[in-house]
């Protein structure tokens, strides 16, 4: 489900002056919206405890810029959200080319204040929202160590190629839990050489440990890297070529082994793991630069971690621990400081005393 500009511009209007309408949508292959039903029955008040931000500055292009656009896509969850507009400011205040960058959110729930709040928070932000659909991984996906990791719109990246406008070729992927602090056409611009995908890779990790001794014992099954040397790779970052993903039908490559590990417990992680089971070893790799993770810690306690030595393009509080929920509670890590500056939450109780 995508919001053209002027679509986006009409649902707008339509919720300030229908504020007693529920809108419910689904999916057509050609990606339009379908409204099925309109309620005037029922009241929707905004929530009380809604988060509230500051409007972001407009970010204008530079003299150099020409017109191709920079597509990325996140997801829209409400309690990522307050991670998701730090993660658009970072991008947008150290691109070169802001005006150049299309974003694709991908939803669960139809929630209006959420994308009220995107407008009012980015006026000028370019974006579409689109509908996926959870009951396509429910009966897919598999109890993790995290009960975060098994949230359906976590594997909303397998179907980027299904969801996405087929103008869209290359789409960079990013997690809510990001601030980037370079400009993002250098990771746009990574030449993929053939490959569907491309991420930092991580071949000083124990490669083995992201899959149980089930796996490895079963002679079938250990034969899948046969012929690649596997590295770890976060699938928080990534650079997908969307038209070879489907020619090559990587979703249906992935879902093979979401499937085999609801037969066999061949994983303790979530989305990651399949994921390293098509990709790893037959990917192309990105600096290391492009995805500082693991700054929130382990997945079960979100322990502080320090930066790793080198040059830093994207922050990533991939693990247990997100950064706002450090810094209200008072007890923040010091790689938490480095998310604030893009924080544009602003307490419910600003409001009434502006």
């Amino acid at each position: 489900m995508a919001f053209g500009k002027s679509s986006i511009h009409g649902l707008l209007s339509f919720l300030l002056l229908f504020s007693s309408s529920l809108l419910h949508h689904h999916v057509v292959a050609s990606g339009t919206v379908t409204t099925t039903s309109i309620h005037h029955d029922v009241v929707r008040k905004p929530a009380p405890d809604a988060p509230i931000f500051r409007e972001a500055p407009a970010f204008r292009n530079g003299e150099k810029c020409n017109k191709e656009s920079i597509h990325i896509s996140m997801t829209l969850d409400s309690n990522y959200l307050r991670g998701t507009m730090a993660a658009v400011l970072s991008i947008l205040q150290h691109s070169s080319c802001p005006e150049n960058v299309e974003f694709h959110f991908l939803w669960a729930r139809f929630e209006p204040q959420v994308f009220l709040t995107i407008r009012s928070t980015f006026p000028y932000l370019k974006f579409k929202i689109y509908r996926f659909e959870s009951n396509r991984v429910r009966g897919k996906i598999s109890k993790s160590i995290r009960q975060a990791l098994d949230q359906p719109l976590n594997y909303a990246r397998i179907y980027l190629s299904d969801i996405l406008p087929l103008y869209v070729k290359r789409v960079i992927y990013l997690d809510s839990d990001i601030v980037v602090v370079d400009d993002i056409a250098k990771l746009w611009d990574v030449d993929l050489q053939g490959k569907v995908l491309a991420a930092p890779e991580y071949c000083q990790a124990n490669f083995t440990e992201y899959f149980t001794s089930l796996f490895w014992q079963d002679p079938e099954l250990a034969r899948t890297f046969e012929g690649r040397k596997p590295c770890y790779f976060n699938t928080g970052v990534m650079v997908m070529d969307v038209e070879k993903w489907r020619e090559g039908k990587y979703t249906q490559k992935v879902e093979h082994w979401m499937t085999i590990q609801k037969q066999k417990r061949i994983y303790h992680l979530g989305s990651l793991p399949p994921f390293l089971l098509v990709l790893a070893g037959d990917m192309k790799s990105v600096d290391h630069r492009w995805n500082q993770h693991g700054l929130g810690g382990d997945n079960l306690l979100g322990k502080c971690r320090s930066l790793h030595p080198g040059p830093i393009s994207l922050l990533h509080w991939s693990g247990k621990g997100k950064p706002w929920l450090r810094l209200d509670s008072r007890r923040p890590c010091s790689v938490d400081h480095l998310w604030a500056p893009y924080d544009l939450y602003r307490p419910n109780t600003h409001s009434l005393e502006e």
